[in-house]
């Protein structure tokens, strides 16, 4: 995985922090200082939860679990679509919808709603009309707007990676409560402490969040290699011993040697046979 230097996150702008009055107090750990009321984020300890973070993310992928990407604000729209098609990971960039995590049986439902009004419009036999086949499309974008980032999910997300952990309060809860991992950028009006693994830096900044959703979406892809690398080795079948006249006779051996021994027996020479008699 590549490695980002400090001089990277201050040309993209991570270190600058909110108002002084907007900030939060347990925010102060990530908090450098302070310059013209602004509060200025410790790049040295950006670097350092990036970098665990995106491990996480890694090896995660790697067991074959699912992160969802998750940037609805404007300034993240477009960076987490580019970066999640780039790696084919799963998103949300218009609206978290309520109950992803908390109610996935209802939820999931929809994906199969799509693949079944996508299957209609297609209309192999010919039996529906025109105007039937203009009203699926419609219903079929209005899903593909909500679910279209994750309809390839066959079960809930062992992890969310979130842009901005304040303004994705809805994400943020339902993870808490069904004990899904979460990744955020943290700035300084938030509370690293609802965050798993915290990346405290300027959640506004198109730059910040796009040089941190990069690294943590090249985290991903590398464990998603990983996880295929594993999966062909496993159904790789093993190689047989090519059978030769030494491996034949070593295995003829190998069996000799297994059998039981027999116990010798003296046998009585004619002589003292007759003499017994």
């Amino acid at each position: 995985m590549k490695d980002t230097s400090l001089k990277d996150l201050l040309e993209a702008g991570c270190h600058f922090g909110h108002k002084k009055e907007r900030w939060h107090p347990k925010a102060q750990e990530f908090i450098y200082t302070e310059k013209d009321g602004t509060h200025i984020i410790d790049l040295a300890k950006t670097k350092e939860g990036l970098k665990i973070a995106a491990a996480f993310a890694k090896s995660l992928v790697a067991e074959g679990r699912e992160i969802v990407f998750v940037g609805t604000k404007r300034q993240a729209k477009g960076v987490v679509w580019e970066e999640t098609k780039r790696v084919g990971a799963p998103y949300f960039v218009e609206r978290f919808i309520g109950g992803f995590l908390t109610n996935w049986s209802e939820v999931s439902k929809n994906f199969a709603r799509m693949r079944d009004l996508r299957a209609k419009i297609k209309n192999e036999n010919g039996v529906l009309k025109k105007k039937e086949i203009v009203l699926f499309e419609r219903n079929l974008r209005k899903l593909e707007i909500i679910y279209g980032g994750v309809e390839n999910l066959f079960s809930p997300p062992s992890a969310l990676f979130i842009v901005d952990s304040k303004k994705e309060a809805n994400a943020l809860r339902e993870a808490k409560r069904t004990g899904v991992k979460i990744i955020a950028i943290v700035d300084t009006n938030s509370d690293p402490t609802q965050v798993d693994f915290p990346i405290p830096a300027n959640d506004d900044a198109v730059g910040s969040i796009k040089l941190i959703t990069n690294y943590i979406a090249d985290a991903y892809s590398e464990g998603k290699k990983l996880f295929e690398k594993k999966g062909k080795e496993e159904e790789k079948p093993k190689e047989e011993e090519p059978v030769t006249k030494e491996t034949t006779t070593t295995k003829v051996k190998n069996k000799r040697d297994k059998l039981p021994k027999l116990k010798k027996t003296k046998v009585k020479k004619s002589k003292e046979i007759n003499e017994s008699k």
